[in-house]
C-alpha cells in the first residue's frame, strides 16, 4: 500500500478532510454516514488524480477494502519471462532494451559493462531532472484538481492559463470569488509547486 501520498476529500465544494489514506477514509466515511448528500470527490494530492473508494459497511470494512483496491493492493511482480541476467532478490529486473550496434559497442567499453553503464546513466539523469520534474508534476496535479472540481466556475479557463504560465498573482485574482475550500486547497497545491520550482533552480 502506498504510504507517502496524501488525499483530499470534498463534498460538493466543501472540504471534508486532507490527510493520509486512513484518516481520509475514516473522516469521509463518517461524513457519508452522517447523511451527506453532495457528490464526494477524492483527490490524490501529489498527482491531482481523482480516486474512487467503496465506503459501504463499517469503517473497518471500508479500510479493509484497500487491500484489494487497484491502487493500493499488492501488485504482481514483473517477470522477464526467462532465466538468466537479473537478480530478483537484489531488486534487479531484466527487460529488453533495443539499441543500435554503435550504442552496444560504446556500452561494452564502459567500466562494469553495459548494465552498469546504463544504471549510471539513468541515475545521473534522474538526479539532474528530479527537481524540475517534481515541480512539473506538482503543477499538473493542481491543474487536474482544478479541472475536475472547478471546470464550470467563472474564469476557469483564464485561471488555468495563469497556473501553467506560473502567474500566481493573476491566478489568485481570478479565483478570488471561488468557493473558499476549493480556492484554499488550490492555493496550497500551487504554493507547493512554486516551492519545488524554486528548489529546482537552486
Amino acid at each position: 500500500m502506498e504510504t507517502n501520498c496524501t488525499y483530499t476529500a470534498f463534498a460538493g465544494d466543501r472540504l471534508i478532510v486532507s490527510g493520509d489514506i486512513k484518516t481520509m477514509i475514516l473522516r469521509t466515511k463518517e461524513c457519508i454516514d452522517n447523511g451527506e448528500t453532495s457528490p464526494i470527490l477524492i483527490f490524490e494530492d501529489q498527482t491531482g488524480r481523482q480516486v474512487d473508494f467503496d465506503f459501504r459497511g463499517t469503517p473497518d470494512e471500508a479500510l479493509a477494502r484497500l487491500a484489494s483496491h487497484p491502487l493500493f493492493g499488492p501488485s504482481e511482480p514483473r517477470n522477464c519471462g526467462r532465466t538468466g541476467p537479473g537478480r530478483p532478490k537484489l531488486g534487479i529486473v531484466c527487460r529488453e532494451v533495443s539499441l543500435l550496434p554503435r550504442h552496444w559497442d560504446w556500452l561494452s567499453q564502459q567500466p562494469g559493462g553495459a548494465s552498469a553503464a546504463l544504471r549510471r546513466l539513468v541515475d545521473e539523469r534522474r538526479k539532474q531532472g528530479n527537481g524540475k520534474n517534481a515541480a512539473r508534476i506538482s503543477r499538473e496535479a493542481a491543474g487536474k484538481f482544478m479541472w475536475t472540481i472547478a471546470g464550470n466556475l467563472p474564469g476557469f479557463e483564464e485561471a488555468s492559463r495563469a497556473l501553467y504560465a506560473g502567474d500566481h498573482k493573476r491566478l489568485e485574482d481570478l479565483i478570488r470569488d471561488w468557493p473558499q475550500d476549493i480556492r484554499k486547497h488550490l492555493e496550497r497545491l500551487v504554493a507547493e509547486s512554486a516551492r519545488l520550482d524554486r528548489e529546482s533552480q537552486g
